[in-house]
């Protein structure tokens, strides 16, 4: 799986959960990386950058 706004990996734990946040954007799920959450610390900052 890779973050929707960098493209980087997102990585995974043994049960396949991913280490990284799922935002619904327009009934889509989005996926965004640990980095991408540091640089875009409120939901508002994220959601401009996604649609």
């Amino acid at each position: 799986m890779k973050c929707d706004l960098c493209g980087a990996k997102i990585q995974q734990t043994f049960l396949n959960k991913i280490l990284g946040t799922q935002i619904r954007v327009n009934g889509k799920k989005k996926l965004v990386c640990f980095e991408c959450q540091r640089k875009f610390p409120k939901k508002e900052d994220l959601l401009k950058q996604l649609s």
